[in-house]
């Protein structure tokens, strides 16, 4: 195996991004978590489609590649993004990282939400994250977990996500 060496140090050509986001849960909205659609009565209040997921993800690609956050690159305010799919904001994240010689090359994601259980869907968003990150799926992990009816999580005000990427040279 092969490791790519920076020029700076002599440390290994990688980085690595957190992404966070959170949501108010409301009637009359879609729920989409990593991309794929939920039957539930609540979704993600918000100005785009509210993906929690997606946002987390393109905030930690963002964070890793030194490009700053998704508020810098998509601001709320900004009519243009209103009702946007949260998959055109990875996109260009992940164009824009390209454009240093990053990519994915891994992915780790928690989604906290009392309702719906999630359990079943974990394996529908990791293989879409991993279709839009192209990364084989045993490269990125979905885990939900709920707020134990503990604070907003847990009394299903609204739902939250963490998102940890390794971006490589290449």
């Amino acid at each position: 195996m092969t490791t790519n060496i920076s020029s700076a140090g002599g440390l290994p050509d990688i980085r690595v991004g957190i992404g966070h986001d959170t949501h108010r849960l409301e009637i009359q909205r879609n729920l989409i978590l990593g991309g794929i659609a939920f039957d539930h009565a609540r979704g993600l209040a918000g100005h785009s489609d509210a993906d929690i997921v997606l946002h987390a993800v393109t905030d930690a690609i963002l964070g890793a590649a030194g490009l700053g956050d998704i508020g810098d690159w998509f601001p709320d305010g900004d009519p243009a993004n209103f009702g946007a799919e949260s998959t055109k904001f990875l996109a260009v994240a992940l164009e824009q990282a390209g454009k240093l010689g990053w990519r994915p090359g891994n992915l780790d994601v928690i989604i906290f939400a009392q309702e719906p259980k999630l359990g079943p869907g974990k394996l529908a968003i990791r293989d879409n994250l991993a279709r839009l990150l192209c990364l084989e799926s045993d490269r990125v992990n979905v885990k939900a977990k709920t707020g134990e009816r503990v604070g907003h999580i847990g009394r299903a005000e609204a739902m939250s996500c963490q998102a940890v990427v390794l971006l490589v040279r290449g």
